[in-house]
């Protein structure tokens, strides 16, 4: 389906506010036109905190591959703040967008994601500014975590997305977007960088396996979303969202990519189509199940008048990458112009203006390799209309699953987790024993529908999709107030709301049993350039 897709197009028109999108940060209530939509990292880095209103992007300082830029004290509570660099002083930042994988031949060994900003205050007043992503790891199962950093070919004033995996010798993969800006708000294309790690993630070498061109107003190939799954010994695959732009940024098709490798890392295929006839797809994660065949699902959006999206599923070869079956749908997401408030161009939930959207996951089940299910969340179960003003606006957002027993073939009716409140960017995950397990972003523990915990549902019995859910979070995250970095006031209730908290928060299956939740957490204070409020920090803990 050619044309222009409002809602990807909407991605790149935001990029004119740049300059604007910079006093996010400091709570300026700037209202932007309702079709001001960044590409997905874009908006991350250009909506930069800066207690300033132009913050200089700089190279970062000098970092040895495989020493540790920091490392935390050790931590045994229930939860654990794997950011190491401190709440003030240098390197002070935000953490979102967190991505977990644990070491199979060692389960102790964790590597984590992470958007990962650095700021720096110099005697002027003058920020400079780095958005380069770490590999968070620990050795001991959580209890302490060290920073190290990933060195890249070229020089990337920003990396971004982050996506972790080990394959089944326990040799680790970290991809991500690389970004360079021409100027203080023109960033040039992004590419698909994966790196690798032989020693459960402090030395790492990378490798560019696609190249973006242009800018984000410009003609040229904007690649996005990337993420990697691995298995065997050296096998890993990368999927990404390739979107083509005509003049002035325009969008026209988005395709979904893949690329593989079978040598840990050091040469990867050439990228090739995998999303068949679909083009306004977006958002792919792969998977691999348990007899080495690969699946991936993303979202297309079907319905160019609604906006709504369906899930895809395609099969893909192990071997080169290529699709071998599908697109196969598995259901229609209500996530459509009308189903959400919006704030700042993008959907969000009631008195929020932090982003969202459907996206979720697709988990293989390691008792069964048949059975796939495939996660994500919309606004099925909230009243409609939605105003588009999130202050007059009540929101229920639920998680939905869909499974299948045929590799993809054919799909369940979609089951609805109806708890209270809103719940948003799941992330699902096979456990040892076969039972699906659901991180997901919470509201039902606050009947304001304000604060956020992050919980995990796990299925009561293989394949009833069924669930019992907890709290894994020991405090609450507050999103509609006194955010430090990515903040905006326009309801005088609400001052300093949160703009961002990331995309995707993920969970991992232990070999042993459990799971390990890893997300983007509020309850820290951080102060920068005389201001302090909620700091954004990458949180862990480990659930039976």
């Amino acid at each position: 389906m050619k044309g222009s897709n409002a809602r990807h197009r909407r991605r790149a028109a935001a990029i004119v506010v740049a300059t604007a999108a910079v006093g996010l940060a400091i709570g300026v209530p700037i209202v932007l036109a309702d079709d001001a939509q960044p590409v997905d990292f874009t908006h991350n880095v250009l909506d930069a905190p800066a207690p300033v209103t132009q913050a200089v992007f700089g190279t970062g300082p000098p970092v040895k591959a495989g020493t540790a830029i920091c490392t935390t004290a050790t931590q045994t509570g229930a939860n654990v703040n794997t950011d190491c660099e401190g709440a003030s002083g240098p390197g002070i930042g935000p953490h979102n967008e967190t991505s977990i994988a644990v070491n199979p031949t060692n389960e102790l060994n964790l590597v984590g994601g992470a958007n990962d900003y650095q700021l720096g205050l110099n005697p002027g007043g003058h920020v400079s500014e780095t958005v380069l992503s770490r590999a968070h790891v620990t050795f001991d199962g959580g209890e302490t975590w060290s920073e190290y950093p990933i060195v890249f070919n070229s020089a990337y004033q920003a990396t971004g997305d982050p996506s972790v995996a080990f394959d089944a010798s326990g040799h680790a993969y970290y991809a991500t977007l690389g970004f360079r800006f021409v100027g203080p708000a023109n960033a040039q294309n992004p590419d698909v960088l994966v790196a690798n790690s032989g020693d459960g993630g402090k030395t790492w070498s990378s490798v560019r396996v696609a190249t973006g061109s242009g800018n984000f107003g410009s003609v040229g190939d904007l690649l996005d979303k990337e993420y990697i799954a691995a298995w065997g010994n050296g096998n890993a695959i990368v999927t990404f969202g390739d979107f083509p732009l005509a003049q002035k940024g325009s969008f026209t098709v988005a395709r979904i990519f893949s690329s593989v490798t079978h040598d840990h890392g050091v040469t990867w295929s050439k990228p090739q189509v995998i999303s068949g006839d679909l083009d306004q797809a977006f958002v792919s994660v792969p998977t691999v199940a348990a007899d080495g065949r690969i699946y991936a699902a993303f979202l297309n959006t079907t319905d160019l008048t609604t906006g709504r999206d369906d899930y895809e599923v395609v099969e893909l070869s192990p071997t080169t990458g290529a699709r071998i079956s599908g697109p196969f749908k598995v259901a229609t997401t209500i996530d459509g112009f009308h189903d959400y408030p919006i704030a700042f161009g993008r959907q969000t939930y009631e008195d929020s203006l932090f982003r969202t959207w459907a996206a979720g996951n697709i988990a293989a089940d390691p008792t069964d390799p048949t059975h796939l299910a495939v996660v994500w969340s919309d606004m099925r179960n909230t009243l409609h209309p939605v105003p588009a003003d999130p202050y007059a606006s009540v929101t229920n957002s639920d998680i939905i699953v869909s499974q299948s027993f045929d590799r993809g073939r054919t799909w369940s009716t979609p089951v609805a987790l109806e708890l209270a409140g809103d719940q948003w960017m799941p992330w699902g995950a096979y456990d040892a024993t076969g039972m699906l397990r659901i991180g997901l972003f919470d509201r039902q523990y606050d009947a304001a529908n304000h604060k956020y915990d992050y919980s995990m549902a796990t299925e009561t019995g293989g394949g009833t999709l069924s669930f019992s859910t907890s709290k894994v979070s020991t405090v609450s995250s507050d999103p509609t107030t006194g955010n430090r970095w990515f903040a905006a006031t326009l309801n005088a209730s609400f001052p300093f709301a949160t703009t961002f908290i990331g995309d995707y928060s993920n969970i991992a299956a232990l070999p042993s049993g459990g799971a390990v939740a890893y997300w983007t957490d509020l309850r820290e204070q951080a102060c920068f350039g005389g201001r302090c409020g909620h700091g954004e920090d990458a949180f862990f803990a480990a659930t039976p």
